[in-house]
């Protein structure tokens, strides 16, 4: 068998190359598993422009000096087991490489599914380490599995964002401004502010997605970037940065002097990507997901801590997939061709907001 995989250049996102190898061995305790289907999203563009500072070139470091592997949230199917307790035909959910195939080292099996331990994770955040059996997870459906691939990682983190905010009092802020307000974890942290009593939430995006992002209806109000000035200036806010623009960054915390808060989340506008040096106000600060779903997990315990997020995920799930207005519309794409066509398009932020990619190499 063989394995085809995704290069990225590290310094040129927009560069890539195909590279297919036969398949090495199996040692004993590992799995070689099928990546059958993955999501890209614009947090997958996010794990390349952070990839260096937040460690995701690490989970599948890519064997030529320059290049690496954007890691990917999916399903896959186990093609072979030297493991005991994992099975030849389970379904896994998790955190694979641009791949058509992944070999882990599965530890700490449970009935609901286990840690990959091999040695180059042993040091990352064991959030990303984890792989859930299809059978045993309580929020799979086999009917929605693109929408649980698309959202479910982008859900997990806007949930997180918007406990962290609260978890602060917001830091004295009333007044939320998000930009890249058209992407996908954008929308789902504004959904879950909208349920605060109290707060203006502020979606920025282009002219272009204005109409997209007022239609979803989690906006307090929709502006264009070049509208920002609509906003007051003394208005006491708290900046969620998903673009990582750092000309709107600079805009922002020049306009407003009553910044209580500067969150830095994502790197959607991959071109104007920038450091914060030197801006007026509070300190960018980089949020990382784990941190407050590890904080969460000690302070609730593990258990509370999975039902709060099953019952948020079952209503902001129902939200999006609503047949009679959808906040998502999957697209498929299959074969190499068309997987480096589809990352072109959403490392370019072309296209529909409305729709979700699903790749497969296979």
């Amino acid at each position: 068998m063989s394995n085809t995989t995704l290069l990225v250049n590290k310094d040129k996102l927009a560069q890539t190359r195909l590279v297919t190898q036969d398949d090495a061995p199996l040692a004993q305790g590992q799995i070689r598993v099928a990546v059958d289907t993955f999501a890209l999203t614009s947090n997958n563009i996010t794990y390349g422009a952070f990839g260096d500072r937040m460690g995701y070139w690490q989970f599948f470091p890519a064997a030529e000096q320059g290049w690496g592997i954007i890691p990917v949230w999916g399903f896959g199917t186990v093609l072979q087991s030297l493991c005991p307790g994992v099975a030849v035909g389970e379904r896994l959910y998790g955190y694979w490489p641009m791949a058509s195939s992944a070999v882990l080292q599965p530890g700490r099996l449970s009935e609901r599914g286990f840690a990959d331990q091999a040695a180059r994770r042993s040091q990352l955040s064991p959030v990303y380490n984890q792989y859930l059996r299809c059978n045993a997870d309580p929020l799979y459906t086999a009917g929605t599995e693109s929408a649980q691939a698309l959202l479910r990682p982008l859900f997990t983190t806007s949930w997180l964002i918007d406990d962290f905010l609260a978890d602060n009092a917001f830091f004295g802020a009333d007044t939320l401004l998000l930009s890249s307000a058209s992407s996908k974890t954008a929308w789902g942290t504004a959904f879950h502010l909208a349920r605060r009593p109290g707060l203006q939430v502020i979606g920025l995006t282009s002219a272009a997605n204005k109409a997209f992002c007022d239609s979803l209806g989690c906006y307090s109000r929709v502006l264009a970037y070049e509208e920002l000035d609509a906003v007051p200036a003394q208005a006491a806010c708290a900046y969620v940065d998903f673009a990582g623009n750092a000309g709107l960054r600079l805009a922002i915390h020049s306009r407003f002097p009553q910044l209580k808060y500067s969150c830095s989340v994502g790197g959607t506008h991959v071109e104007q990507l920038g450091g914060s040096k030197d801006l007026p106000g509070p300190k960018p600060q980089l949020f990382f997901a784990p941190a407050q779903g590890q904080k969460r997990d000690a302070e609730w315990g593990p258990a509370e801590f999975k039902q709060r997020l099953g019952q948020a995920w079952n209503t902001f799930q129902a939200a999006v997939t609503d047949p009679r207005s959808p906040w998502l519309v999957v697209q498929q794409h299959r074969g190499a061709e068309e997987v480096e066509a589809a990352y072109a398009q959403v490392l370019a932020g072309r296209g529909d907001p409305r729709e979700g990619h699903m790749l497969s190499l296979r």
